[in-house]
């Protein structure tokens, strides 16, 4: 009994084989527009919770005086509406009242809300450069997919972020530990210090510990963000013939733009043929080169190359002007430097001008041309 299999079974990572080579910058531009980007929540996440802590140390007193300074313009007022309107409140008062109360919140509160959004902003940015795109918000079948969501409930990626998150309550539950286990005695001093001198002091010791757990919240963060761009490129990673397939996509496929080339080379050497027997003389170097020149003064400033060769086609070219009568002299410099410093269809330069102009006027006498 004979079986059939199929060898691509037991390639890696499908049709291509396995993954070894880094993202182009093509598949990684894709990406980014797909909205993959390599991004670590934590570093928004540290520097958020850093930049709470600094607020409460630096604007605490601020927010305190003008929360408390709005208890004055509430209950002041009160008496005054129940006296106006025969022991109770207008609605209307008690509206107009509210709002400028919330008015006068939002104010006080909007420092820090711009606070957080630039704080907020300024870490993605950071991350991702400015790219926006509305791609991830898509909705997309394949989230919708029961078994594709369970798969990754139990992937690999799942367990990492299991374990990230464990280190993270351990390394923060260390670091508060150690803070409270060093300032101990400063919470049993609250006993002897006035209300506001124990919230005052509370406050202090909290914050305190709150930005040494943002510190070390934030060399979390920045492992987490090395490992996130390892895993984005990782995961990037394309096969020897997914590069190859690029490639072929952008550039066009090997074969077909040699065998293009190949065309517009015969098609050109044709041409250059064509034009041989309109040559005043052919240079040679006996063997190996030949430089068929032409010379119209009423076209063009200095002599022209019209066709040149080395080898196979310089015999070609020799052969051609024997053919239709044209001159061929024997120079090994002068041919030397034309082959390798002058295209078909350029004029001669002015350094070798004297050069070619002893053929030409060698050539000239033979055919008894002025």
């Amino acid at each position: 009994m004979i079986l059939e299999y199929d060898l691509q079974f037991f390639a890696a990572d499908g049709p291509g084989g396995e993954k070894t080579e880094p993202a182009t910058e093509k598949k990684k531009t894709d990406a980014r527009k797909e909205g993959q980007v390599a991004k670590s929540k934590e570093i928004e996440n540290a520097f958020s919770l850093m930049a709470a802590f600094l607020v409460l140390r630096f604007y605490t007193s601020v927010l305190a005086t003008r929360i408390l300074g709005m208890f004055p313009l509430v209950y002041d007022d009160i008496p005054t509406y129940i006296k106006n309107y025969g022991g109770r409140i207008n609605e209307n008062d008690i509206t107009g009242l509210l709002i400028q109360v919330l008015g006068e919140l939002m104010i006080t509160l909007l420092p820090i809300f711009l606070i957080f959004f630039v704080v907020s902003f300024t870490c993605d940015v950071a991350q991702v450069k400015w790219h926006p795109t509305a791609k991830p918000l898509q909705p997309k079948g394949s989230k919708l997919n029961p078994i594709s969501g369970f798969k990754k409930i139990f992937s690999k990626n799942s367990l990492i972020e299991l374990l990230k998150a464990i280190l993270k309550i351990f390394i923060i539950a260390w670091v508060a530990y150690s803070y409270i286990k060093k300032n101990a005695a400063g919470f049993f001093l609250l006993y002897d210090m006035s209300l506001q001198q124990g919230i005052a002091n509370t406050c202090s010791l909290l914050i305190s510990m709150g930005l040494r757990i943002s510190i070390a919240y934030l060399l979390i963060a920045f492992a987490d963000y090395a490992y996130q761009k390892w895993k984005f490129n990782d995961d990037l990673k394309m096969t020897k013939q997914e590069v190859k397939d690029e490639y072929k996509q952008q550039e066009g496929d090997p074969q077909i733009k040699g065998k293009i080339r190949q065309r517009m080379m015969q098609a050109s050497r044709r041409r250059m043929m064509q034009d041989i027997p309109k040559a005043d003389v052919v240079i040679t170097n006996p063997t190996h080169y030949a430089v068929a020149i032409m010379y119209d003064g009423d076209k063009y400033e200095a002599p022209i190359v019209l066709a040149k060769g080395c080898d196979y086609l310089a015999q070609k070219i020799k052969e051609v002007a024997a053919e239709n009568n044209v001159e061929m002299v024997e120079n090994v410099p002068l041919a030397r430097m034309l082959y390798n410093n002058v295209e078909v269809g350029e004029l001669v330069p002015p350094e070798l001008y004297a050069s070619v102009a002893e053929v030409l006027a060698f050539v000239y006498h033979l055919k008894g041309k002025a």
